[in-house]
């Protein structure tokens, strides 16, 4: 298992519960989050930007390398 730091950039939603459901869908995506915060707000692009710290499990193929 390795530990990854990550930024995504996350359209902002309608309420604060639709947004943390796009935040967690877009980091699982990357893996699985052991934590993530949202660092800025773009109100002109209506964008969010997320830090987060992922977990990824090795496969064997990636093990070889």
């Amino acid at each position: 298992m390795t530990t990854h730091f990550i930024t995504a950039e996350i359209d902002l939603q309608d309420s604060p519960q639709q947004l943390h459901r796009a935040i967690e869908a877009e980091l699982q995506q990357r893996g699985e989050p052991l934590r993530w915060a949202v660092t800025q707000v773009n109100a002109e692009t209506q964008k969010a930007e997320v830090e987060a710290v992922v977990t990824v499990s090795k496969n064997v193929s990636q093990q070889a390398d």
